[in-house]
């Protein structure tokens, strides 16, 4: 065996050293790149062997003769010395292959098609653990986590086409539900509140772990309850408390209750947020059962209700009502989503069977992670257990239970011991009270105290026996998919006998006799029959109201005759195994996440199997791990640390690691300790569990595996029988780094099934027709995809929309139609079908990919793709439940009523046809994109960079109103910066024959590309306050020199010699100049209006209205307009539209327009596209409005305020499309190794002072590709002196809206309008009709001052009153005012009043709630989560911060505080009574001149 002498060396250092193997060629002349190396010390043969693969071999970067070198953090981490002897030799890639790698990433967006690319980039890689994996066609960046191979943790391996990868994300959306049950107000066995338990014990220990791990989720914390009230009618209730309640199926009236703690929070330290729920908790049960307690009114009797009886699967809704909408709010910084419910219950709820089959399909079909974390004891049956409501009170009627395999199930148990016992109780005591006797139950009573002869007495009767029956499943012919596992029967115990029926008539029961159930919708996974059942005697009322109920009954049933089966076995919640359950997709789809364990099945590492330990003095609570080779006395029923790399406490607790002979890790470093993310790695602590399973003593190996077609009811895996033996720990790993939905899965339907259960469809695609088509006719050409890589981004597609490929196993028989699998999921055959084809040479590629019941396959045979869809005969009915509850979310003052629908959505109505021919054509304008298509979008507002709030937050001004006190006019540096924006994001560049936009001159072009802010510039006139602050302008008629000097100085410029307007200028025109001399000049080369250089698309000469506006005004003397000149040259035929189009107008703004008269024989000349729609799709045109005065001169704009002037402006701009979209090309840096692109959508006009929307949308790009694209447009609006700001496509989340976001919802601040003297109403000197609107004028006046700016929206129902929105100019908050205007008068029932109003308007003590005056206002959750906090103000106490202020502030100026509002008015009166008399004076003087 050759020894080699082992060298150390750092990447990077040595550009030739840069791989993590450098070794000499002529020492290994047959190694070759891509080989697979291990490496170990000849001392420890079965240690640590590290495996490596050889990623170069050149003559340039070599060692010396014998020697190898590999980095050196690979060497310390698997503690190899440098300078020593190792063995090194070439391994068979097959025999280290992986089973399974975890792989953990941060802070970024993966999509699942990235994760796909990812898969394929790694597969045939070597990893070891903590590998650091850069991705860079993808901007990817990752960490290898934990590896299994051959049912054992190992430190290296190959990644194969069958390895199962998972990714799990430190940084995911992270919903924490706290059930606030009466059982938190109870005690543990330690003397614990559950509440202490779940906060001090299971959350601070979670919040310990995060920290360690570096994870930085987003969460959200919410404390929940249900509050029963004892009525029994709705008229005992008062009016008040009528809208939010609902009925159960036992008549009871409840009211769900949710306070959000925390919303959308990243902390470092999540020990304050703690604090806070304690907090809460100390009121919590008061306030919710005595909310609505009124003076001299009576209202039912409010309890809390248990765990059992609680809204649980509401929770679960709610938060998926907001996960799936991942596509709308798209940030890039996180990835995943999890919902954590925490209650003090055992893990059983009492629920609605419709309600559970929608939360179970939503769940899976959304791939979302649901877990439950259970703090109070683990029973003896199993769990979680649903048990649905039981609508049916005759005595047949049978209990029905599901065991949800959806949730993942964690028992939390504290550290703490009791000194006298170490017995561990798995069910908690109920507590003994003296009960009178009246209060009992009539059943109870006879149950308890029946005399001799009503006494279960010992029988003949078999329990088991009856039992079985019971139980059993169907004969194995029936078409039911429920089958028994074949074991032993138990031996008889004593038999006892009971009376099921009080006929006592077992021959006699028929089926007509049972009473059949309904259900609306059976459970996917397991077949319901329709007739009834039997009894099953397990709840404790059925069994002794069927024992007590025969005084005479003393018979001895010694046979049973055969009992009519009912349509499927029930499930008995403590004898789970007893039922299989036929497989499907959505028992399959997490599967792939969980590694083998040593018998070859999948297995949950906090499931833990108690052996009796063998002489061990502490034989009560250590258990012997089945795979460990010593007892270990320090694993007691606690198991928080048992599936822990990390847990401080566990030094000495070591995990007995394989020593598998390639790739295990040596029992030398056990007590090293590795965290993720940490350069000084621990390596592996070792774990009792880390190899464990719940089912491997050698009774208890299941007979299943996951080639067959059956699986177990019971866990999530489906393959580990439940035993009452398993304890249940906590599932840190998940609840820490949460696992994305796996992108593979291994089950399809057999042929059978898929003749007979489902519809197929198919079309085929011929992308290299298509493509040539389209790309003919595009306005630019781009290449067109390939038929390998449209097929490519056709599976990528669905696997965004959480479709798995299928992986199916290669059976030595290959056969019929499927496909043999080279990849996972895909089949590169020549002719491996089984029909007879003539051999050929194409290759063939097949995917099968699934979601639910709806199944694709995706083949590409030379140039033609086939797209083969099964969906399934019989859908499920879509079901929709309509959900009231209360919530109060943080800065209410109040619970509202809120309103929230849940419906399962159907897949099978996808578009996927339109997709397809989306992707083929490259999203050309005859597919676009539509909503049903769940395309990501990131939506933008582009906001004026704001100084004042720098007043507020660095200087602590007292008050917030402060965003109109001396106003810079400056409208036309805003504009001039909007236009470099433009320019930049259109990546337009000018000829050099002009200047730079003014970058010489003018005193504000001093901070292009630095950071300085805004308020540095020199030589700003500032002056005083103005509403609209254009005093200066000149009215027509004056001299025109001094109007363009006026309108300079209304801008704030300093006239000078040269008019900073980035023109140079030569002199101005005279009076009578023609057009064409104005023509020619503009053509001027060097003092013309200046051109963009040649781009693809544009003609040659083209310029953009806006330029050319500014350049006539600063030469034109005679008052003529410019836009009027440019009309008058269009018509000419001088000019045109840059698309070529003579019939569009000229419109004033960043317009493409292009002179006609050019020399079509020039070398550079470009002629126009002539086709409009197809320009108009690759450029950005925007008109301007609301700044015309910029390049003509116009009377100034009244100084009163809107609200008071005689006649009204116009509230925003207008335009007939308020939107318009645009091509986007997304890989701007030429990254990617795949064809990406996108849309833009935008307003159509920029008006100053107005918020300007920009929409990024796309399908065929990758997350970090797009973030690389946005942050890139942030840093350049930064330099143009705005910020991109992004915001949330529903700002408001109104309650019951369709798109609205359940645990979000505005904050009502009402406006006080009786501030005047003896009650005066406002505007009364106005008409009436006229009033309505002046009202909402002064509300935006009012939010003008706080620093509001309008948005412009696209009007979408004309019934509702209209809605008028703004952003602040930080981007931080949103305000909405609805307008009352007296055509929508009528209180119209749909949603203004009957639900907004009364949900946001919150309770008073007055009932007849009146229509209230006031605004909505809500914050934008989509700030980045520092921002956000970055914004606090000096010296403030408690760090308060800038966005609280700002709603304290705006408050107390909305309800007239220190006289404010009244101030206000008073002095908008006294602005009017001096522009009156300012117009009285000029009307006089000229009256006196004409005299």
């Amino acid at each position: 065996m050759k020894l080699y002498k082992l060298n150390t060396h750092t990447r990077g250092c040595n550009k030739s050293y840069d791989a993590d193997l450098v070794l000499n060629p002529q020492d290994h002349p047959t190694a070759k790149v891509g080989d697979v190396v291990e490496i170990y010390s000849p001392e420890d043969e079965n240690g640590t062997h590290l495996l490596l693969q050889i990623t170069e071999l050149n003559e340039q970067s070599k060692t010396g003769r014998n020697v190898i070198s590999i980095e050196s953090c690979i060497a310390t981490a698997f503690k190899m010395r440098s300078y020593s002897n190792v063995v090194m030799q070439i391994v068979n890639p097959a025999d280290v292959a992986l089973d399974s790698i975890e792989i953990t990433f941060k802070d970024q967006y993966m999509g699942r098609s990235e994760m796909w690319r990812l898969k394929t980039y790694l597969t045939n890689t070597c990893v070891y653990v903590n590998k650091k994996i850069d991705y860079n066609d993808m901007q990817i960046r990752c960490q290898v986590y934990e590896m299994w191979s051959q049912g054992e943790r190992v430190a290296s391996g190959v990644i194969t086409d069958d390895t199962k990868i998972v990714f799990r994300s430190s940084t995911s959306m992270v919903y924490l539900f706290l059930q606030m049950s009466s059982e938190m107000w109870d005690f543990d066995i330690h003397g614990d509140l559950y509440f202490e338990k779940a906060v001090n014990g299971f959350l601070t220990e979670l919040f310990q772990k995060w920290k360690k791990l570096g994870c930085n989720h987003e969460v959200t914390i919410v404390l929940f309850s249900r509050t029963f009230y004892a009525a029994k009618s709705l008229d005992e209730f008062p009016a008040h408390m009528r809208d939010c309640l609902q009925l159960d199926y036992k008549g009871r009236y409840y009211e769900d209750f949710y306070r959000v703690a925390i919303q959308n929070e990243r902390n470092d330290d999540w020990c304050t947020v703690l604090a806070q729920l304690r907090k809460l908790f100390t009121s919590y049960q008061e306030t919710v059962l005595r909310y609505h307690e009124r003076q001299h009114m009576h209202i039912p009797h409010a309890t809390n209700s248990t765990a059992t009886q609680g809204n649980f699967l509401e929770v679960l809704n709610i938060s998926l009502n907001t996960f799936e909408k991942h596509y709308l709010d798209r940030t890039f910084d996180r990835t995943g989503q999890l919902s954590v419910v925490i209650t003090p219950g055992v893990g059983v709820f009492s629920v609605d069977r419709e309600l559970t089959n929608i939360t179970k399909q939503r769940i899976i079909d959304n791939g979302v992670g649901s877990d439950l974390v259970c703090v109070g004891e683990q029973p003896l049956h199993a769990v979680p257990l649903l048990k649905f409501h039981n609508k049916d009170t005759t005595l047949t009627s049978a209990d029905d239970y599901s065991l949800p395999h959806w949730i993942n199930l964690s028992f939390y148990s504290t550290n703490k011991k009791i000194a006298y016992s170490s017995f561990i109780p798995r069910i908690k005591l109920p507590i003994l009270s003296a009960v009178d006797e009246t209060d009992v139950e009539e059943s109870e009573r006879n149950f308890l105290s029946c005399n001799q002869s009503e006494y279960i007495h010992n029988s003949l009767f078999d329990y088991d026996a009856y039992d079985e029956q019971i139980f059993q499943p169907l004969p194995a012919q029936s078409t039911c998919s429920l089958q028994r596992v074949v074991r032993a029967k138990k031996t008889s115990v004593p038999s006892f006998e009971t009376y099921a029926y009080r006929n006592n008539d077992w021959e006699n029961l028929t089926p007509t006799k049972i009473p059949s159930l309904r259900r609306k919708m059976s459970d996917p996974d397991i077949h319901h029959g329709t007739s009834g059942m039997l009894a099953a005697l397990t709840d404790a009322t059925n069994l002794s109201e069927s024992l007590a109920s025969e005084k005479n009954a003393r018979r001895t049933i010694v046979s049973i005759a055969p009992i009519v089966r009912p349509g499927r076995a029930l499930i008995n919640p403590f004898d789970p195994s007893h039922v299989t359950i036929k497989l499907t997709s959505n028992r399959r789809r997490w599967t792939h996440i969980f590694p083998k364990g040593p018998t070859g099945v999948l297995i949950q590492q906090h499931h833990y199997q108690a052996v009796p330990a063998k002489a061990t003095p502490a034989a009560n609570y250590s258990r012997q791990l089945q795979h460990s080779t010593s007892s270990n006395n320090n694993c007691n029923a606690n198991n928080n640390n048992e599936n822990d790399y990390n847990n401080a406490a566990a030094g000495e607790q070591y995990d007995q690691v394989s020593t598998h002979s390639l790739m295990s890790l040596s029992k030398s470093i056990a007590s090293q300790q590795f965290v993720m993310g940490e350069e000084k790695v621990d390596f592996f602590k070792r774990r009792h569990n880390s190899l464990l399973t719940a089912t491997a003593a050698a009774a208890n190996v299941p007979n299943l595996t996951a080639t067959q077609a059956k699986s177990y009811l019971w866990g999530a895996t489906g393959e580990q029988e439940w035993t009452p033996a398993i304890t249940t720990g906590v599932d840190w790993k998940s609840l820490s780094i949460p696992a994305c939905l796996p992108i593979t899965t291994d089950y399809f339907p057999d042929k059978r099934s898929l003749h007979n259960d489902y519809v197929i469809s198919d079309y085929t695609l011929l992308p290299d027709d298509v493509n040539l088509d389209y790309a003919r006719s595009r306005a630019v050409y781009r290449k067109p995809l390939s038929t390998e890589e449209v097929c490519k981004e056709i599976v990528s597609q669905r696997l965004a929309q959480g479709f798995q490929l299928i992986v199916v196993e290669e059976k030595p028989s290959a056969s019929n139609g499927c496909c043999s699998t080279s990849g996972p999921g895909c089949a590169l055959t020549s002719n491996q079908c089984s029909t007879v084809l003539p051999p050929s040479a194409e290759t063939r590629k097949e995917y099968l990919l699934s979601i639910g019941r709806i199944f694709h396959k995706i083949s590409l045979t030379g140039s033609v793709i086939t797209v083969t869809g099964y969906r399934p005969r019989h859908p499920y009915p879509p079901i929709n439940v309509d959900y009231r509850y209360r919530f109060h979310a943080p800065q209410h003052e109040t619970y509202e009523i809120s309103g929230v629908n849940f419906t399962t959505e159907k897949l099978e109505n996808f578009n996927w046809n339109h997709m397809d021919l989306y992707i083929c054509t490259r999203g050309d304008v005859d597919y676009p994109l539509m909503d049903s298509l769940k395309y990501w979008r990131f939506r933008m507002y582009l906001l004026p960079r704001e100084n004042m709030v720098n007043k507020i937050v660095s200087f602590g001004s007292q008050r917030c109103d402060i965003f109109t006190d001396a106003v810079v006019d400056n409208t036309r540096e805003q504009i001039d910066d909007f236009v470099r924006l433009i320019e930049n994001v259109s990546k337009l560049k000018r000829q050099i024959g002009r200047k730079a936009r003014g970058l010489t001159n003018s005193p504000f072009r001093e901070r292009v590309g630095s950071n300085r802010l805004p308020e540095k510039r020199p030589s700003i006139n500032v002056r005083s306050k103005l509403e609209a602050s254009r005093i200066s302008r000149i009215f027509p008629g004056t001299d025109a020199a001094a109007a363009a000097a006026a309108s300079n100085a209304a801008a704030g410029v300093i006239p000078r010699d040269d008019q900073d307007d980035g023109f140079p200028v030569d002199i101005k025109f005279s009076a009578n100049i023609t057009l064409a001399e104005i023509f020619e000049a503009m053509k001027h080369p060097i003092t013309g209006v200046g051109y963009f250089t040649q781009t693809q698309s544009l003609p040659s000469c083209t310029f953009v209205s806006y330029d050319a506006l500014l350049w006539l005004k600063a030469r034109l003397s005679n008052g003529r307009h410019p836009l009027d000149i440019l009309e008058a040259m269009r018509k000419e035929h001088m000019i045109c539209h840059a698309s070529g189009d003579w019939s569009k107008p000229i419109i004033a703004g960043f317009v493409f327009y292009y002179v006609v008269q050019q020399d079509k024989n020039a070398k550079d000349y470009a002629p126009p596209l002539n086709d409009y729609s197809a320009f108009v799709n690759e450029w950005l045109e925007i008109e301007f409005q609301g700044c015309s005065f910029l390049w003509h001169d116009e009377p100034s704009p009244s100084e009163v305020p809107n609200f008071l002037r005689d006649t009204t402006a116009p509230q925003s701009w207008k335009t007939k499309r308020v939107y318009r979209q645009s091509h986007l090309e997304i890989d701007v840096n030429q990254k990617s190794d795949r064809m990406e692109w996108g849309h833009v959508k935008h307003h159509t006009v920029m008006q100053p002072g107005f918020a300007f929307e920009l929409v990024v949308e796309w399908v065929t790009s990758s997350g970090p590709i797009v973030s690389d694209l946005i942050s890139g447009w942030m840093r350049k609006a930064i330099h143009c002196s705005y910020q991109l700001v992004s915001v949330p496509a529903d700002p408001m989340a109104e309650p019951f809206t369709k798109k609205s976001d359940p645990l979000r919802g505005p904050i009502f601040i009402p406006l006080c309008v009786t501030f005047l003297p003896d009650g005066a109403a406002l505007f009364d000197e106005f008409p009436e009709e006229s009033r309505a609107d002046r009202m909402l004028f002064l509300q935006e006046a009012i939010l003008a001052r706080f620093g509001f700016l309008p948005c412009v929206l696209e009007e979408t129902n004309k019934d509702l009153p209209k809605e008028y929105q703004y952003v602040h100019c930080t981007g931080n908050m949103f305000a909405l005012i609805r307008c009352a205007s007296n055509k929508n008068q009528v209180e119209s029932p749909s949603r203004q009043e009957a639900n907004v109003t009364r949900c946001v308007y919150g309770h008073t003590n007055n009932t007849n709630v009146p229509k209230k005056v006031g605004f909505l206002w809500a914050w934008n959750h989509m700030i980045p989560n520092k921002k956000w906090k970055a914004l606090t103000i000096n010296n403030s106490e408690n760090g308060e911060l800038f966005q609280l202020k700002m709603l304290k502030d705006f408050r107390e100026f909305c309800s007239n505080s220190d006289q404010r509002l009244a101030n206000f008015w008073a002095n908008c009166q006294e602005l009017k009574r001096k522009s009156k008399k300012f117009e009285y004076n000029n009307n006089n003087n000229d009256d006196s001149k004409n005299i």
